[in-house]
């Protein structure tokens, strides 16, 4: 099964805060961004993509919260192919995935999405 892409997901305190940073000192763009007001983003530059969650908090521990996400192109097929428990789905979500939760050894929740928007 071919992995398109793996985003890392990095937590942050203030939002705001770090929509700056990523916008204006590094160059990114906002690609997309979730709540009102906003609490979580998508920022690209160039190939690079990056995600910034504050829905969790800046706690790096935070058991519920994304570690990394990683593009596949069928959810149910990688879902197939590996010899790991699901923690969540395959699920469709309102914002246009199918995906897949699973944790690692150490505790990292990694999710893996498919575009069916």
């Amino acid at each position: 099964m071919t992995l398109l892409t793996s985003i890392p997901v990095l937590r942050a305190s203030d939002y705001p805060r770090a929509r700056a940073f990523w916008t204006g000192t590094l160059g990114f763009a906002v690609a997309e961004e979730g709540g009102d007001p906003a609490r979580f983003g998508i920022f690209k530059r160039d190939a690079a993509t990056v995600f910034v969650d504050t829905w969790h908090g800046a706690d790096p521990d935070q058991s519920q919260a994304w570690r990394a996400y990683f593009h596949v192109p069928d959810v149910d097929d990688f879902a197939a192919s590996i010899d790991w428990h699901a923690v969540e789905g395959p699920e469709d979500k309102i914002y246009g995935m199918r995906e897949l939760v699973i944790i690692d050894p150490d505790g990292n929740r990694l999710c893996f999405g498919q575009d069916i928007g």
